[in-house]
C-alpha cells in the first residue's frame, strides 16, 4: 500500500473505519466496559493481536485489553460486567471475564524489567498507555484502541508497517530481543503467518541473538514452532530461521541438509528440495470435509523432516554418483529424537516418525510389479497415516524431468487405484485374520497366551498374503500349521 511515507489523513481514516467495522459485533460490550473503567477512573484500550487482525480485515478470538486498573480493582469490575470471572494469573496482573460468547482478559499496564539470563520478567505494573506499548515484541501489536472513545494509539507507526508488509521493534530490536528471545521465533512466525518482511535491523539483531535462545524452555520454543508451520507460508518463516542461524539452536537438522553438491550436480539440494516438499503437501492438503484437511501438522513435519537422515548416510560413490542408504530407518529416529526433545507429545512423535520411516516404501513399486499382498503391507503399514503417506510421497517429487515426474505420478495413481480396489474387494482398512482368538483356542485346544499368538500372527500373514480365504480355508490352513509347527 505504501512505502516510508505516511499515509494521507484521508487515507488513514479509511483504515480506522475499515477496522471499527470488523470489530463492529464486539464494540457496544467493549465500550460498556469501558465506560463502566472510566467511571471508576480507570483507563482502558484493545490492545494487541485484536487491534492489529482488525486493520488486516482479519477475525481474532482473542480480545486483549490493558488498563491503568490493578487486579484488585479490575475483578469487581469485571463480576458486574460479565457473567463469569477467573485468575488468570493476578501475580502478572491478569483477570479474565466472559459475557455471553464474549470473552475478555485484562491485564493491568506493565513496566517489567527481565532477568538476562533465565529471561524471567521481574512484574512491575505500569502507569501508562505509552510505557506499556513500547514494551511489546513488534509495532504492529504495539497499537491500541482507547475506550469507549475508540482513539487509535499507534506511538510506533505499526499500522503504517502494517500497509508497508514490514515488521519492527518499537523499541530497538537489540532490547526486545534481549528481553524475551522467543520473540525471535515470533518474528519468523509473522512472516509467516501475516506475509511480512524483517527490517534490516530486525534480521541483523536476530542474527547476533540467536544463541541466547537457548535459555527459552523447550516447550515455548515447540508452542512458536508449530504456530509457524500451521501459517499460511511456512516456508518464508523457515527460511529466517536458517538465514540468521536461529534454527541451529531449535531445529538445527534442518540447516545441516544444506549439503555441499558435487560439481557435477549429481544430486539435489536437500534443504530446497525439502522445502519444496513441505510447500507441495501443503497444496495437497483437503479441504474440511477430505481426508487430510489443512492446516495438518503431522503432514507438514513430516515432509520438512523426510530426508533428515540424508547428512548421516551419504556415501559419495565409485564414478561420482552420491548414495544415501537407508536415510528413511535413520531419519525415522532423529525425527523421534528432535520431536521429544522440543516436548512434542507420543502420538504425534511417533505419527511423524512413522511417516519419515515410510516415504520411500512407494520406490519399490516401480512399473506396477507389486503382489496384492505387497499392497495389501503397504496400507497395512501405513495404518491410518496411509492418506498422509499418499500426499507425502506424491509431494516428494521434486524433478525438472517432466518424463520422469509424470511417470512417478502415473505410477502412484495405479498404485492408489490398486488399493481403492482391493480395499473394495476386502475392507482392506481392517485387515484381521479370518479367526479370532476365541475361535483359533477352539480349534488348536490352546489356552491364551504365547502360542495362541503365534498362531494369530500366522493367520494375519496368511490373510495379508492370500487375501479373503473364507473361515473353513483359513481354520483347515491353521490346523495344518499348527500339525507342521507340533511335529518340527
Amino acid at each position: 500500500m505504501t512505502s516510508d511515507a505516511e499515509l494521507p489523513p484521508e487515507a488513514t481514516a479509511q483504515v480506522v473505519a475499515d477496522a471499527l467495522a470488523r470489530l463492529e459485533p464486539v464494540l457496544p460490550l467493549l465500550r460498556d466496559l469501558g465506560e463502566r473503567f472510566a467511571a471508576d477512573g480507570h483507563e482502558l484500550a484493545l490492545v494487541g493481536g485484536p487491534v492489529r487482525d482488525a486493520f488486516l480485515g482479519r477475525d481474532s478470538l482473542d480480545l486483549d485489553l490493558t488498563t491503568s486498573a490493578r487486579p484488585e480493582q479490575i475483578e469487581p469490575l469485571l463480576e458486574r460486567w460479565g457473567s463469569a470471572t477467573w485468575d488468570m494469573g493476578r501475580d502478572f496482573g491478569t483477570i479474565g471475564a466472559r459475557r455471553g460468547e464474549t470473552v475478555v482478559e485484562v491485564t493491568t499496564y506493565r513496566a517489567d524489567e527481565y532477568d538476562r539470563t533465565t529471561r524471567k520478567p521481574v512484574v512491575a505494573f505500569g502507569d501508562d498507555l505509552a510505557g506499556d506499548l513500547v514494551r511489546r515484541d513488534f509495532t504492529v501489536n504495539a497499537m491500541a484502541l482507547r475506550l469507549p472513545h475508540l482513539e487509535l494509539v499507534d506511538p510506533h507507526g505499526g499500522m503504517l508497517d502494517l500497509a508497508a508488509g514490514r515488521l519492527r521493534t518499537p523499541s530497538t530490536p537489540e532490547v526486545s530481543f534481549a528481553d524475551d528471545p522467543l520473540r525471535m521465533l515470533r518474528a519468523a512466525r509473522f512472516v509467516a503467518q501475516l506475509g511480512l518482511t524483517p527490517a534490516p535491523d530486525v534480521v541483523t539483531a536476530m542474527t547476533a541473538a540467536a544463541p541466547s535462545l537457548e535459555i527459552v524452555s523447550a516447550e515455548r520454543v515447540r508452542d512458536e514452532l508449530v504456530k509457524l508451520l500451521l501459517a499460511p507460508d511456512p516456508v518464508a518463516g523457515l527460511r529466517l530461521l536458517v538465514d540468521t542461524g536461529l534454527a541451529d539452536q531449535v531445529l538445527p537438522e534442518l540447516p545441516a541438509l544444506r549439503l555441499e553438491i558435487d560439481e557435477h550436480h549429481r544430486h539435489k539440494d536437500v534443504y530446497e528440495h525439502s522445502l519444496t516438499v513441505l510447500q507441495q503437501a501443503i497444496d495437497l492438503e483437503s479441504g474440511a470435509d477430505g481426508p487430510v484437511p489443512g492446516p495438518d501438522l503431522v503432514l507438514r513435519l513430516a515432509a520438512l523432516l523426510h530426508d533428515i537422515g540424508k547428512p548421516a548416510t551419504r556415501r559419495f560413490e565409485d564414478g561420482g554418483g552420491v548414495s544415501f542408504h537407508h536415510h528413511d530407518v535413520v531419519g525415522a529416529k532423529l525425527t523421534a529424537k528432535r520431536m521429544r526433545a522440543l516436548r512434542f507429545d507420543k502420538d504425534t512423535t511417533k505419527a511423524v516418525a512413522r511417516l519419515v520411516e515410510l516415504h520411500l516404501r512407494f520406490h519399490g513399486y516401480g512399473d506396477g510389479q507389486w503382489t496384492d499382498s505387497a499392497v495389501r503391507r503397504y496400507v497395512t503399514d501405513a495404518g491410518d497415516l496411509l492418506q498422509r503417506l499418499h500426499r507425502l510421497t506424491r509431494a516428494d517429487c521434486t524433478t525438472r524431468n517432466r518424463r520422469k515426474a509424470d511417470r512417478l505420478r502415473r505410477a502412484y495413481d495405479d498404485l492408489e487405484e490398486r488399493i481403492d480396489r482391493l480395499a473394495e474387494q476386502e475392507e482392506l482398512d481392517r485387515v484381521r485374520p479370518e479367526l479370532d482368538g476365541n475361535h483359533i483356542g477352539e480349534i488348536l485346544g490352546i489356552p491364551p497366551g504365547p502360542e495362541l499368538g503365534e498362531a494369530y500372527r500366522f493367520l494375519l500373514e496368511l490373510r495379508l498374503d492370500e487375501g479373503v480365504l473364507g473361515p473353513e480355508v483359513a481354520a483347515e490352513r491353521l490346523r495344518r500349521w499348527w500339525a507342521g509347527r507340533s511335529s518340527a
